[in-house]
């Protein structure tokens, strides 16, 4: 415990170290990363209200127990495709995803639970919803910072195996014509294999190759401490600074800033083509088997025999703020 409040301390007096413009958003989020690891408000947390910042969307996840997200919000994935998309999700996943509230549903304490499932068969089910909206980008000459406080499937080792969460966003015109890496893709918070790590990554440009280096992506991993990203919830965020020059994208864990993207690592018209668009829809998901899982067991078929089925990701939040400069506040 002595360790943890050290922790605590130190991420508190780090708040005070950030740059005046990001103040008042790194103190209310380095409040929420100290309670949730305090153990004090684990399972829930109220939605941040930093000053200066304008809430564009928000779900705190809060209804009774075993009902559906919100229609109005949210839009459910189903099976194992788009319509005329690319099979198994494009990613090489095994599970058929649902609306049944057995796989995705309010857990009556302010939280969504996403929970993959096997059947006597052997076949897979798990969940997949994307925001209704689909126009997030920051004002013009502004940030935009998209949030979530998540706590991973709390399973690991060989039981883990083909465990693939994530929070990320598509780019709008994903929805209008299909074409991927083209449309862009920010990987907010991408887990596997029950891994005590989560991943930041851009996909952009062509398939395969490209200035993304796809299928890979550009892309930074980080650590969850003191507590592990399974054992309780963190705080996943990106932003989009339009601010600065070079424009920047940045990854967070709990405050902490791990991976950026600026504007002049990529060629212009990849960078036109990802940040020219509409804006970005919100994806939540467990996936279970694909690439990402089968590369990080060193080619181990996932999920197999020794996967157990029934660990939930567990939403505590989701939200997206703009914010009209930095410069002005």
């Amino acid at each position: 415990m002595r360790l943890i409040k050290t922790y605590v301390l130190d991420k508190m007096e780090a708040c005070f170290r950030w740059p005046q413009r990001h103040m008042p958003w790194i103190l209310a989020t380095c409040w929420i990363t100290a309670i949730s690891v305090m153990g004090i408000s684990n399972a829930y947390a109220e939605i941040p209200k930093p000053k200066g910042w304008t809430l564009q969307f928000s779900d705190d996840f809060v209804g009774a127990a075993n009902q559906l997200p919100s229609r109005a919000k949210w839009r459910f994935d189903t099976g194992h495709q788009y319509p005329a998309g690319p099979p198994k999700w494009g990613t090489g996943e095994i599970q058929a995803y649902t609306a049944d509230p057995a796989n995705i549903s309010l857990d009556g304490h302010g939280n969504l639970r996403i929970t993959p499932l096997r059947d006597h068969a052997g076949n897979w089910t798990s969940a997949r919803i994307e925001t209704r909206k689909d126009n997030f980008k920051p004002p013009k000459g502004g940030l935009l910072r998209i949030e979530a406080r998540i706590q991973m499937p709390d399973v690991s080792d060989k039981a883990a195996l083909g465990y693939w969460p994530a929070f990320w966003a598509l780019g709008h015109s994903y929805r209008r014509n299909g074409k991927w890496p083209q449309a862009g893709e920010f990987d907010i918070m991408e887990n596997v294999n029950g891994i005590d790590s989560v991943w930041g990554i851009l996909h952009c440009g062509v398939y395969p190759g490209g200035p993304c280096g796809e299928p890979d992506g550009l892309g930074r991993r980080a650590a969850c401490a003191p507590a592990t990203c399974q054992a309780t919830f963190h705080i996943y965020a990106f932003e989009w600074d339009n601010s600065v020059s070079p424009v920047q994208l940045r990854w967070y864990v709990d405050g902490t800033l791990f991976d950026h993207v600026s504007q002049n690592q990529l060629p212009a018209a990849t960078w036109k083509e990802i940040t020219g668009q509409g804006g970005y829809f919100l994806l939540l998901n467990v996936a279970m088997g694909g690439g990402f899982s089968y590369a990080m067991a060193g080619a181990i078929p996932t999920p197999n025999e020794t996967t157990e089925p029934g660990h939930p990701m567990v939403v505590d939040y989701v939200a997206v703020w703009t914010r009209a400069s930095a410069a002005k506040h």
